[in-house]
């Protein structure tokens, strides 16, 4: 396998926003009138803000007009970015740095392809915008996960071959989404949830471009 590229989700790969994504839909719960879980929350990764509101109210047994829906996201996204406008580079995830730094010594092109729509400000508050040719975020998508339309317009914008290159997940939604599109996928937490990855590793603490060699 020749890699050309290689393509990264953001939240639980990058960097840990998963517990502020958690935070903010929890107190939004909260102020429905329901519990909602940490359990709960693995339902709402690497998916949309409004497939997300979706689901939240299913547990919550809550029917809602649209307009409600739209007020109730834009909310929930206020308290989230209110919590990562103060995120820090200290917040990246252990490895990542590195193994970044490895892949653009190397010449193998680098891609966000994230469903949030707040990837840019994340990327800038951690300082991580120099490591990256391209950003595909919710912005720029109108498929969520697992449809792989974020994937496929990040390996355009690289300019490579789906064969070419990695998708690196930490979601089932995620990992479905790069295996729909084709893109070879290494999953980046458990292996007991992100099985249907080619690959499983627990983070990039000893992972290497060496390690990509012999995929």
């Amino acid at each position: 396998m020749k890699i050309e590229a290689c393509i990264f989700d953001l939240d639980g790969v990058i960097v840990d926003t998963a517990k502020y994504h958690y935070l903010a839909w929890e107190k939004l719960a909260k102020e429905l009138g329901f519990n909602f879980s940490k359990k709960d929350n693995e339902r709402l990764k690497g998916v949309s803000r409004m497939r997300s509101l979706d689901i939240l109210l299913e547990i919550g047994n809550l029917n809602l007009n649209n307009s409600e829906k739209i007020e109730l996201a834009k909310k929930k996204n206020s308290w989230y970015v209110e919590y990562i406008s103060k995120m820090t580079p200290e917040e990246i995830l252990p490895g990542v740095v590195s193994f970044l730094k490895s892949l653009k010594d190397n010449g193998i092109k680098t891609a966000i392809g994230s469903a949030s729509k707040n990837a840019l400000t994340i990327i800038e508050r951690t300082d991580l915008l120099k490591y990256f040719d391209t950003i595909i975020d919710g912005n720029k998508v109108s498929e969520a996960k697992p449809n792989p339309e974020v994937f496929l317009k990040a390996a355009k914008e690289l300019n490579i071959k789906i064969e070419n290159s990695i998708v690196f997940e930490d979601a089932k939604a995620g990992i479905e989404a790069a295996k729909n599109g084709g893109f070879y996928c290494i999953g980046i937490g458990s292996a007991d949830i992100l099985y249907k990855a080619n690959r499983v590793i627990p983070d990039f603490k000893n992972f290497t471009i060496a390690n990509l060699a012999v995929l």
